[in-house]
């Protein structure tokens, strides 16, 4: 299988890894055929996310897009956040191979599962969309 230097780069060097103590929010993904697990923290303030960490358990390619999706909303606003989509998250890794895209579509539902876990603590009424594309077909479930 072959990676891109940014998959290696984000795989290698995670930026944002870790977790906020007092986060505005966090938010648990995981897919439990696959066996990855993402958690991701918010730090919101006036409706920026100053602040994002990550803690993934699962293969490389679920590190560097959580690593690359944090740093895509860092510093950007909650709406900017939500409107991420798994394939920017692709595309800014300059591509994954097709078994390895529901990777970055577990990028995009923790960054969702966090910022609604803030919208729940504050008492705000927003629905965060739905991720569209949940997984990439039966490839996706054979490592």
């Amino acid at each position: 299988m072959l990676y891109t230097e940014k998959v290696m780069d984000h795989f290698t060097n995670p930026r944002n890894v870790g977790e906020i103590a007092d986060a505005s929010g966090v938010g648990t993904v995981g897919n439990a055929k696959c066996g990855d697990i993402m958690q991701m923290f918010i730090k919101v303030e006036n409706d920026i996310i100053v602040d994002v960490k990550f803690k993934t358990f699962g293969c490389g390619a679920a590190i560097a897009t959580s690593s690359m999706a944090t740093e895509l909303i860092k510093g950007k606003s909650i709406d900017d956040a939500l409107a991420l989509t798994n394939s920017a998250v692709v595309e800014a890794l300059e591509g994954l191979p097709p078994v390895k895209v529901h990777c970055s579509v577990l990028a995009e539902e923790a960054i969702k599962a966090a910022i609604s876990d803030y919208y729940k603590r504050n008492g705000i009424d927003k629905e965060v969309p739905e991720v569209a594309d949940h997984c990439c077909g039966p490839e996706c479930h054979h490592h």
